[in-house]
């Protein structure tokens, strides 16, 4: 019985060839609209994680700032200034903490023989590397013993070398800062960097804490950095409660000190990339709706071409359920074709598309930050989920309108 409903299925649509035809491209070209948009979806929100991952998401700064709330005795306004006891207090209190540095920061004058430029210098310990994701292109980062050397070593960034030596090598030169002398012993590899003056991502140049005292009074740091596994949230509020009891201001004070969560940056990002996901996948499924109600149109075209041959396959006995399965099978069928043509089609525009260009618009070193149309398998279940949902409904009111034919007036149709 199936075998004859399939049979006389591929006979109606090879008896209306052009027909059939036009009606599985509109399909194939819907769903392949679905699995285009939703792979942009996904795409769009890889390129965010790129952007992200390149300096670690699970990462905190700390940075001192000014009460802006009334906390026992004290007034509003009040300086906070971090020490290094609070590095000690926020690995004893924060839960997660991986590996936690005090930074000093500074502008300085950077030469050596041939230049002279104005860039900041950071004083940081060498766990800093693992927190930020400061991954050398030559050479090293500076390790344990030179911290507690106080020795006078230095990692540039990539566009500080480019500027400093040309392009020439660089391990091993000297430069000043502020007039003092520093051995480079790492060159960072670039991070993205979006354009003008004012970004310096990979003009920054990194010194040990201790050394940089030699340039800065490090008793108060200008920040504190951590990496932490577990909820951001809480991390976030068990530091600020730390601080808080260490420098008498209340938790709720985000002015007392300034927080940079980039987990909570992220978060956002998200909330977004899925708010587009959701709008592209209603713009696909009306796409793919609209060929559903062509292929509805001529499925009707279809009954109503076909009313004494329905009647007369009554009037042999077949019943509702027959006639309902025979023009359901065959809408289902030149939705099946369209569908896997249209995924194929979508594969192949995603190949032949490549790379979108997106961040690299407006920053360098940014490529791996580009949309890239991404079909996923979820994607492509998503999309066939709504290609089944549009042929049965798209099928089942032609194939219901058949199946009600009263056979008596479908055999006097003419």
């Amino acid at each position: 019985m199936l075998k004859d409903v399939f049979a006389q299925a591929w006979e109606a649509m090879l008896h209306n060839r052009s027909r059939t035809a036009i009606t599985m491209l509109g399909m194939a070209w819907g769903i392949a609209t679905v699995v285009l948009l939703l792979a942009y979806g996904a795409g769009f929100e890889r390129a965010f994680e790129v952007i992200f991952a390149q300096w670690s998401v699970n990462t905190i700064g700390i940075f001192p700032g000014r009460t802006s709330q009334q906390a026992g005795g004290q007034k509003a306004g009040a300086d906070v200034r971090l020490t290094l006891d609070d590095v000690d207090r926020l690995v004893a209190t924060v839960p997660g903490i991986q590996h936690i540095s005090p930074a000093a920061y500074k502008d300085v004058t950077v030469q050596n023989d041939l230049h002279s430029y104005t860039w900041t210098v950071n004083g940081v310990k060498p766990v800093f590397q693992e927190i930020w994701r400061l991954d050398p292109d030559q050479g090293r980062m500076f390790n344990g013993m030179e911290e507690q050397q106080r020795a006078h070593v230095c990692v540039i960034g990539s566009e500080a070398k480019t500027k400093l030596f040309s392009g020439g090598w660089a391990l091993g030169e000297t430069i000043r800062l502020n007039g003092v002398h520093f051995t480079v012993i790492g060159v960072l590899k670039p991070k993205m960097q979006e354009g003008g003056e004012d970004n310096d991502s990979n003009r920054q140049i990194y010194i040990p804490f201790s050394t940089m005292s030699d340039l800065v009074d490090t008793t108060y740091p200008g920040g504190i950095w951590f990496d932490y596994s577990g909820d951001y949230q809480l991390v976030e509020q068990s530091a600020r409660t730390a601080l808080a009891g260490a420098h008498h201001f209340r938790p709720a004070d985000h002015e007392a000190v300034h927080v940079a969560n980039l987990q909570t940056q992220m978060h956002q990002f998200t909330i977004l990339a899925i708010a587009l996901q959701v709008l592209l996948s209603l713009v696909g499924a009306l796409t793919l709706g609209i060929a559903g109600i062509g292929l509805m149109n001529i499925m009707l075209v279809s009954v109503q071409q076909r009313t004494r041959e329905i009647g007369v396959e009554k009037a042999l006995g077949a019943r509702r359920r027959h006639i309902l399965a025979q023009f359901l099978t065959e809408a289902l069928a030149i939705t099946a074709v369209g569908g896997i043509c249209g995924i194929a089609l979508a594969y192949l525009v995603s190949a032949l598309v490549g790379r979108i260009p997106f961040y690299s618009e407006i920053a360098l070193h940014a490529e791996d930050a580009d949309i890239r149309l991404i079909i996923s398998p979820a994607s492509v279940m998503v999309s066939t989920g709504i290609l089944v949902i549009t042929g049965l409904i798209s099928g089942m009111i032609p194939a219901i309108r058949a199946a009600n034919l009263d056979p008596i007036e479908a055999l006097r149709y003419e």
